[in-house]
């Protein structure tokens, strides 16, 4: 199964084409609904409007033979706490080795923009980023599959 954070996710389209080609379920969770392909395997979780609602869903429903798809590192970290892959939308997997660092520079960037010295976001999606995403998500996909 993969959960994903769906609020502004930007490769719903490429999880949608993965997931059709080998069979997997999809739960999209936000707090509001959005139209989804009409598909037996993909299906809208609407949680409350409340904040971090639809982390706390996530991170209570995703266990280690799921896929959680989410730029939120906080969610992630929570997620790989449980044994459970965790997957950015730029195709970068966080692991017990890497949330750590990914935490930490969260936070600094946090502390850089309310200080005014960070004003931008992050880089926008590009085709090296989508394509690193679909590798990325296959390879685990897989992995998955195999572990059942």
């Amino acid at each position: 199964m993969i959960y994903v954070d769906a609020d502004g996710c930007p490769v719903k389209d490429e999880i949608y084409k993965v997931a059709e080609r080998l069979h997997v379920e999809v739960v999209l969770v936000a707090n509001k609904y959005m139209n989804i392909p009409q598909n037996k395997l993909f299906k809208m979780q609407v949680v409350d409007a409340g904040f971090d609602a639809a982390d706390d869903w996530i991170a209570e429903q995703a266990t280690p033979r799921d896929l959680v798809i989410t730029a939120d590192i906080l969610l992630a970290e929570r997620c790989v706490k449980k044994g459970v892959r965790v997957l950015g939308h730029k195709g970068i997997e966080f692991t017990e080795d890497n949330i750590g660092m990914s935490v930490a520079n969260r936070e600094l960037m946090q502390n850089l923009r309310h200080m005014g010295e960070n004003r931008g976001g992050p880089a926008p999606m590009d085709k090296k980023a989508r394509s690193q995403f679909l590798g990325t998500l296959d390879q685990i996909l897989h992995a998955l599959k195999r572990m059942q």
